[in-house]
């Protein structure tokens, strides 16, 4: 068995003494694993960091083993990143919750493609931080959680819409929600396309909607909590950190 695709590393895990367990997100062959020999070596570090863009060549005896890995980098982008510690601590936390969540070596090619817009544009701009919860919106999508904010749930409206509900990801206009604000969650306006600028709270209240789906993904498919490197993330944005992701 073996295949040749493009592939972004997830991560990469000290296996025995030099080699690597390293785990790829690819285009064609979904969330894959393999063993790299001489991976954990220093002149081969370099090539396995998170979010490095590699080709693979993947080979095994059993579609079920876990199979050995050979990448050429393609595209350093974690070097790019290593003086910008927020969009170093984004670009982990989508690493991270790909890897926790996403399907085991199932294709999910627009994943792929959002995930490397998504590495491109880390740091960008002052609204890169906003684009970074539409992504994880986004994954949800790919995931089969995705929020329907299209109208009302209650009503039927289109406009006003300010909530979401926990239970059902559907949004809540603000007449409609007001009798029970207190539990459902706030839906900021740049998530709906109604808004020009993004306050810190809005981003806060984004990541807060879409924490929760992703929690809840994470215990359907009974794989723990969301992953350490998304509470940092989020963390150090309510710490203080600027919309223009500067330390």
């Amino acid at each position: 068995m073996n295949w040749s695709d493009e592939g972004i590393v997830l991560s990469a895990r000290k296996h025995g003494e030099s080699a690597a367990i390293v785990t790829l997100l690819t285009r064609l062959n979904g969330r894959h694993s393999g063993l790299v020999h001489g991976g954990a070596g220093s002149r081969a570090r370099g090539i396995y960091q998170t979010g490095n863009l590699v080709s693979a060549d993947w080979r095994a005896r059993l579609s079920e083993h876990l199979g050995t890995l050979t990448c050429e980098l393609l595209r350093p982008h974690a070097a790019g990143l290593l003086n910008e510690r927020l969009p170093l601590m984004a670009l982990i936390s989508a690493a991270a919750l790909i890897e926790r969540l996403l399907p085991e070596r199932e294709p999910h090619p627009e994943t792929f493609d959002r995930f490397c817009a998504q590495i491109e544009s880390l740091g960008d701009g002052p609204d890169w931080i906003a684009r970074y919860v539409h992504w994880e919106f986004d994954l949800l999508t790919d995931l089969g959680y995705g929020l329907d904010l299209s109208e009302c749930a209650a009503t039927g409206m289109t406009d006003d819409l300010i909530y979401v509900s926990p239970r059902t990801g559907c949004a809540v206009s603000a007449s409609a929600g007001e009798p029970y604000r207190d539990k459902l969650l706030k839906l900021p306006d740049f998530l709906v396309g109604s808004a020009s600028t993004t306050s810190d709270e809005e981003i806060q209240q984004g990541l807060r909607l879409t924490g929760h789906f992703l929690g809840r993904c994470a215990k359907d498919a009974d794989t723990g909590d969301l992953p350490v490197a998304r509470a940092q993330f989020v963390d150090r944005l309510r710490r203080g950190a600027t919309i223009s992701g500067k330390s």
